[in-house]
């Protein structure tokens, strides 16, 4: 994929957005690396120390944050950069996506005020003449949260599978578009700059930083049995992707932490080999989300409010992250898995009625 779509006009040094990162042991490898558990929820997010199956609780790591305004491509990778993951200033945030747009259109002959809709639409619609690899076409999807008065809150759905939403007060349901379209074409222009695709570099610094923070040493970072060998493994194994396409990826591990089922893999004796292996070629699916909302089930029906204490909570990250301008597919997933847990027992207790 080419990557001189971005318009020479973005200075990336001053706009460039921060990433960081948010059956028995004798059975099958297939049963074995089901998403689906019966055990106790993992209370965090995976961190390069948790990616593959590991024993303790571990630290939470921080977010993709593709909102952040401070240079530097390896500056939010490491988990000290946590703190970063809060808005410092809402106004300066949309002020660097308007000029993003601005500049977007004015680098591609548009006049006046650009219809970012339009615009995002193009955009990928250009990447997949360019040979970009999308498995399910160019098509950006938006999905409008119920409600009867502003403000009006919209999703979109970049075609990798990246979620981003509206981040400003939108007072109709056609400014709510616009502002999730905005901060989605934001994040696709800059996703194509050069420092966005993992290199060599770029996994040495991530890298390092990790040992930094979990005080680790060089011969962890070379064994594939540590946890931080895991999160290496990943980065080269990713080699050349951008850092967009690697959230994509990470998402699936993120869920199947925050699911336990990472934590009941290493019970069931699966190396981390195995596990790296068989996700990081495994689509997010309806057949992995339906079961994982059966576990949720399980646990509501062990200790009641089980469902709705994680749902409240997962609601409130989704809009902090929301109004950050940040990446928000695991959040999303979260809850579409909660609901589906809601549906599925729903259907249960029905079944269960006495007849008249």
């Amino acid at each position: 994929m080419e990557s001189n779509v971005i318009p020479d006009g973005v200075r990336p040094q001053r706009l460039q957005p921060g990433i960081g990162f948010g059956s028995g042991p004798t059975g099958t490898l297939r049963s074995s690396l089901r998403p689906g558990v019966t055990v106790p929820i993992a209370p965090l997010l995976p961190s390069p120390a948790s990616l593959a199956v590991s024993s303790g609780p571990p630290p939470p790591p921080p977010p993709l944050q593709l909102h952040s305004l401070y240079g530097g491509v390896g500056a939010g990778l490491g988990p000290g950069a946590a703190g970063h993951c809060n808005p410092g200033n809402p106004a300066v945030l949309k002020e660097a996506v308007e000029a993003v747009v601005r500049s977007f259109a004015k680098h591609t002959q548009g006049y006046g005020r650009v219809n970012v809709v339009e615009a995002l639409q193009e955009f990928w619609q250009m990447k997949l003449s360019r040979g970009a690899d999308l498995r399910n076409g160019a098509l950006v999807v938006y999905e409008m949260v119920p409600s009867n008065s502003p403000p009006y809150v919209c999703y979109v759905s970049l075609p990798g599978g990246s979620c981003f939403g509206s981040f400003q007060f939108c007072p109709t349901k056609a400014e709510a578009r616009r502002s999730a379209a905005k901060i989605a074409l934001m994040n696709s222009v800059f996703n194509e700059h050069p420092s966005r695709r993992i290199t060599d570099d770029f996994i040495e610094k991530s890298v390092s930083e990790a040992l930094a923070s979990f005080n680790g040493n060089r011969e962890e970072a070379d064994n594939p049995n540590t946890g931080i060998g895991a999160f290496r493994f990943m980065l080269e194994s990713n080699k050349g992707k951008s850092m967009l396409e690697f959230q994509e990826l990470m998402t699936v591990f993120q869920l199947l932490h925050w699911n336990g089922s990472l934590k009941a893999m290493r019970e069931r004796q699966c190396s981390r080999q195995e596990v790296l292996a068989h996700y990081s070629h495994r689509a997010l699916d309806d057949d992995m989300r339906t079961q994982m909302a059966a576990d949720w089930v399980n646990r509501e029906q062990s200790v009641a409010g089980t469902i709705a204490q994680e749902l409240a909570s997962t609601e409130r990250e989704l809009e902090d992250a929301r109004l950050a301008g940040r990446e928000l597919r695991f959040y999303k997933e979260k809850k579409d898995i909660l609901m589906l847990a809601v549906g599925q027992l729903s259907v249960a207790n029905t079944a269960t009625l006495p007849s008249h």
